[in-house]
């Protein structure tokens, strides 16, 4: 039961991690967003994007390094869980 806890939570975290990578990745291409699934991920990871854009707001306006600290964040997270419930 415990293996099974731990390979969900890695799935969930692999997911959301996906999710983040598409959302950073099509803000450089601003006509995705007319898509349906292009909303269904901004809409889940935005907010959590935008709790680090508070800490670090993008330089000049236009390079946003965020996500970076929302990477290690959420990779911190996953090993804290992991460490926590696997062993």
């Amino acid at each position: 039961m415990r293996m099974f806890i731990c390979q969900a939570v890695q799935t969930l975290f692999f997911i959301y991690t996906s999710m983040l990578v598409v959302t950073a990745v099509g803000s450089w291409l601003p006509e995705l967003s007319r898509y349906r699934w292009m909303q269904f991920f901004q809409f889940y990871t935005l907010p959590y994007f935008s709790l680090f854009r508070r800490l670090i707001p993008p330089l000049g306006g236009t390079v946003d390094l965020s996500p970076i600290l929302a990477f290690i964040a959420l990779r911190f997270l996953e090993k804290l869980i992991l460490r926590v419930l696997c062993f």
